[in-house]
């Protein structure tokens, strides 16, 4: 397909119109116009890119992009090596991060819910990006825990008695730990994000809310590979998702 049909339907799937964000959504860097196989992953790091031309991918799409609000405006050093080797291979560099925290079906919250088995009742906060929910029945804290370790072969933090039993749930993907005292609002059980704050402890212990500190990287592996298997199946092109692996 061509480089600005992608670029259309992408936009309009996602919707990039309706979000006010911390970057550009859309195509970020732009390389050849034909588009044949696309590489995904969650953030455009160097390791990334450099499999991306190991692969011959015409496009990379990725979660965590460049041109973030109060950065260096400059092309050098980390940045510039990067962009240079997208130029000098003629790849498309699309990122798209609050559109695909919030998609209904491709996004990451609702990506995070499909494998945790979270059923979906609402959402809250700043452009409802965070999401309330429950699970199909009540389970201890521990067991919860242990499910999530399981399912993203990454260990949790958790700040709770593992013996409280949890029915409702909040989430949301990445670096969301913000949203806590909303989802403590909301009268949920326990609260599920990528990462922690020093704070946040003694407001999990305070509150009675349990905190589950998941993975900024390991939450948000997830909806842009279900992006990339979607475009896919829509269009035939090849897709191949890299997890370039992230302690955080």
């Amino acid at each position: 397909m061509q480089r600005n049909e992608l670029e259309n339907y992408l936009n309009q799937l996602l919707e990039i119109s309706s979000f006010k964000d911390y970057c550009p959504n859309g195509i970020q860097v732009e390389g050849r116009n034909s588009i044949r196989k696309i590489v995904t992953g969650v953030t455009a790091s160097l390791d990334l890119l450099n499999a991306a031309v190991a692969q011959e991918a015409d496009a990379v799409i990725v979660h965590h992009g460049y041109f973030w609000r109060g950065e260096n405006a400059c092309i050098t050093g980390m940045k510039g090596r990067r962009i240079a080797l997208l130029i000098q291979h003629e790849i498309n560099l699309f990122a798209y991060h609050l559109p695909l925290d919030c998609h209904p079906e491709l996004g990451n919250n609702a990506q995070l819910a499909c494998r945790l088995g979270f059923i979906e009742q609402d959402r809250f906060g700043e452009q409802n990006i965070a999401v309330r929910g429950k699970l199909r029945e009540a389970i201890p804290l521990s067991a919860l825990s242990e499910k999530i370790a399981q399912t993203l072969t990454r260990e949790p933090l958790i700040i709770g008695d593992p013996g409280q039993s949890v029915k409702s749930v909040a989430w949301c993907t990445g670096a969301a730990q913000g949203y806590f005292e909303a989802a403590i609002a909301q009268g949920v059980d326990a609260y599920i994000t990528g990462e922690i704050s020093e704070q946040t402890v003694h407001l999990a212990r305070e509150s009675g809310v349990a905190f589950i500190a998941a993975g900024h990287h390991a939450t948000e592996r997830y909806g842009v590979q279900a992006l990339g298997e979607h475009l896919a199946e829509k269009f035939g092109i090849q897709h191949q998702f890299i997890d370039i692996d992230n302690p955080v």
